[in-house]
Formats: C-alpha cells, structure tokens, sequence
C-alpha cells in the first residue's frame, strides 16, 4: 500500500483498497458459479460478502458494527473453473470461487495472496440496522476496529485498553469534529505505525511513523534528493511510469535503477493492468540481453519510496534470478480476541521472468523513506542468489498491507493486520530491515555537500575498490 505524494485525500482513498480486487483464475475443479451465492465472511480482515443476483455486496464489521463498504458490484463472468469476476463500469474488481459448500476464496487487487471465505447462515443482524453517526459511536467503531485487528499492540509498547480508558471520557454526543479527530489521532499515533491513518479531509489527515523517522510525504525534500542525485550520478537517467522509474548507466560497468514508487505509472486512475504494462515496457528496456551480460553490478535505489503494490516489487524481482525462491510469508491476525491467531501463512514466491535476467550482485540503498511495498520488495531480495548488501538506513517497518475502514460519520481509517516473514520466520514490522552497511541518507550535511555515502559505498563494493561485495552474516 502507498504512502502517497498525490494529497492526503488520495491516501485516503488509497485505506479502502482492501475492498477492491483484480482478476485471478480459481483451481481447476472449483464449484459452479451459483454455488457462491449466500454470505461469506473472511479468514481475518473482518469483512462479510454477500452474494446474490449477480451483486455482491461488501460490510465492514466488528463485534459491535456493520458498515458498508463501497457500492455493490456487478457479476461480469465466469471461468469455466467456477471462478466469478465482479466490478463495476465493466472493470474487473473482485474474483470469488468456491472450495466445496461453505468455503471459498477471494482475490484482491495488487495482493500476492489469496483470501479464504467462511459461508454464514445470514448475514448478521446488526449489518441491516442502521448506525448512529454520534461520536461516542465513532469512537466505540475505531477502538473496537484496532481491538480486533491490529497486528500488534504488545510489540509497540502500547496497552490498548488503558488507551480506551483514558480517551472514551473526553468524547460525548456533543464533542466536535475537531475535537475527535484530535482525540482519535493522539490515541494511534504512540503506535509510530505508517499504516495507521485517519481523514477527514484533505486539512484534517494523520498518518503515524515510527519515532525519529521521515516519510516520503512529497514536501520540499524531494525536489532536493532529485537535483542532488542528477548532479552525483553525473550521467542521464531515463524515465517511465510518470517518473516513479528511472535507470542510468554509470561508469564502472554499473547499473542504476531507481524506483520511487511500486504504482502511479499508468496515471491515479491506471488499473494494476496497466501499471504492470507500463513497467514491463521500462523492464524489457533496461534488462536487455547485452547489459544484463555485461553489468558488472547493478545498484538498485529504494531510499525514497512511497510504496504501492507488493505484485509489482516482486515484478522487478522476477528480472533478477534464474530460479523460483520464497519472498516471504503474509497471515492476517484472524479471532477478535486473541492476538496470537492468525490465519494460515500463505507463501509468495518470486518466479524468474520470461525475459532477459541480471543474476549477478547487486545492492539496494535504503532508508526510513523506504516504506510499504518497497520494504517487501526489499525483503523479496533477501534469498536471492547472490544475495544482494543492503546500504543505507533501515527501512520505516510498515510491511502490512493496509486494512482501509471507514466510521459510522463517514471518516475513514488504516491500520496494519498483516505478519510479513522472510522464509526463516523473521519479522521486522515496527523495527525495519537493517542495512548490512550504515551510512547517512539524504541528511541535510550530505545534501548540501553534494555528497551520497551510500552511492559511494555501493560503487566501491560493486566494482571491487572497496571491500568484497557480500553481506555479512546474517
């Protein structure tokens, strides 16, 4: 999920991507279309689909509340395996099969992972009353919403349930918006999570961090990472996807990808189809079959990046190995009352490209400006071979999708609900990933000195001026 450049109210309509899914083929052997019909709720994320006359309608629910999410979509087809595509304006959004009588799956657009569906008998009481929109309410739906769903509270130090304590008293039917707003951020922001958010809107919106840590929030900073890089790389980079992309050749037989987003390359309103287009077509144009026999290393540049859809991180990765490996885990906290249950650990592998394929060393720049899709990208890497040196800084720690929520006054929320793992079972949600070697990111000495010590450090590794070009132990 993206920490976006485009305004706040982009990043909140960005929290509801959990609603919306791309295409994907059911298993051979799946249920008929009709099968799907009833009421699902999902495995985690604490969503209830209901299906019926080719509509299917989304809720978001808690033990307390049943909102709506979004408008229903229309059934637009069916594969001959079962599986159901829904959407809107003829767009594909959603596919639904069937796994026998009362289980199923769901997809979700930029998701690398499939959702599993547990069939109700109805669905419950509470989603056909309406909700009152007073702000005791509001907050009861917000608490209760992190209560059920959020990833950790013990990892972050913070005791949820003294954190209701001290804030339910300040909130009454008479309390303003301003006042809750306030209230409701000051209660999420001790998290120092860059997947908690609320908006109102586009002058009332928070977005937590960890403590001590910068945000690629598209203030006066990146103007100033773009001059300074222009002028060290000293060589033209070429661009796609509306910038978010660019490459160079730099002496030394070293190659330079920069890549300041894992989306917005196909425009705000560009569907994943058409991002993957357009990053294929920069791909096919950098790996091609002369430079990736000849690159002696390739520096890969994710120290300022907003984020996006982990499928298109792992699209890079797929250009840079011979052989399937594991880019990680993802289970989603999954029983309102138990923290420590989550659904079944779905495995992501990175699967080498039908094009030509840099398999040499490589080393990635990050910083606590690496956030979201560009940590799992950054993860991703981790087991390929060679495996590539981190240089930089550690990266934010928000590696969970986002689980976009709304209020019963029409706000809307994220939160983190999502356990990322590398293929040893280690977590780094909160902390970041480590560089294997530390050095100042775009500080404002380096800037204004017109120097970049991890560009340095990565240059003399790769071309072997510096010490031999593999990580440490790790």
């Amino acid at each position: 999920m993206q920490i976006t450049t485009r305004t706040a109210a982009l990043m909140a309509t960005a929290v509801l991507a959990a609603t919306v899914t791309t295409a994907f083929a059911g298993p051979a052997g799946a249920a008929s279309p009709g099968a799907l019909d009833g009421v699902w709720k999902t495995d985690g994320y604490g969503m209830v689909l209901s299906i019926e006359d080719g509509r299917l309608r989304s809720y978001q629910i808690t033990e307390i509340s049943c909102l709506p999410a979004g408008d229903p979509m229309k059934r637009l087809g069916a594969a001959r395996d079962g599986a159901v595509t829904f959407g809107d304006g003829g767009v594909a959004m959603l596919t639904v099969w069937a796994e026998g009588r009362d289980r199923a799956r769901a997809r979700y657009m930029g998701d690398v992972a499939d959702k599993g569906l547990l069939r109700l008998r109805a669905l419950p009481a509470r989603c056909s009353r309406p909700t009152s929109k007073d702000p005791v309410t509001s907050f009861d739906v917000f608490w209760k919403t992190f209560d059920e769903n959020y990833l950790s509270f013990a990892a972050k130090g913070v005791d949820w349930r003294a954190a209701r304590d001290r804030y339910r008293p300040k909130v009454n039917s008479r309390t303003s918006d301003e006042r809750l707003f306030k209230i409701l951020s000051d209660m999420i922001k001790p998290l120092g999570d860059a997947h908690t958010s609320l908006g109102w809107d586009e002058r009332h919106f928070f977005i937590g961090r960890r403590p001590g840590t910068r945000l690629p929030m598209g203030d006066e900073l990146k103007p100033r990472i773009d001059k300074a890089l222009a002028a060290y790389l000293g060589v033209p980079m070429r661009a796609w996807g509306n910038g978010e992309l660019g490459y160079a050749d730099l002496p030394g037989g070293l190659g330079y990808l920069r890549v300041t987003g894992f989306g917005g390359y196909a425009g705000e309103k560009g569907t994943l189809a058409e991002e993957r287009a357009q990053l294929d077509r920069a791909l096919d144009t950098v790996f091609t079959r002369s430079r990736t026999r000849d690159l002696r290393g390739l520096i890969i540049d994710v120290r300022y990046n907003t984020g996006g859809y982990d499928d298109l991180g792992l699209r890079i990765a797929s250009r840079l190995t011979h052989r399937p490996y594991t880019a990680y885990t993802k289970r989603a906290r999954n029983h309102p009352g138990d923290p420590d249950r989550f659904s079944p650990p779905a495995t992501v592998t990175v699967r080498p490209a039908r094009a030509p394929i840099y398999d040499g060393p490589v080393a990635v720049l990050t910083s606590d400006m690496t956030v979201s899709a560009g940590e799992t990208f950054t993860m991703a890497l981790m087991d390929r071979k060679p495996e590539p040196i981190r240089i930089g800084g550690h990266t934010q720690g928000a590696f969970s999708d986002i689980l976009g929520r709304r209020l019963p006054n029409g706000w809307q929320f994220g939160l983190s609900n999502e356990d990322y793992r590398t293929r040893a079972g280690r977590t780094f949600e909160g902390a970041g990933l480590p560089p294997h070697i530390r050095t100042p990111v775009f500080t404002d000495e380096e800037l204004g000195d017109g120097r970049d010590s991890a560009m340095e450090e990565a240059r003399a590794r790769l071309t072997g001026t510096g010490p031999l070009a593999t990580p440490p132990g790790r």
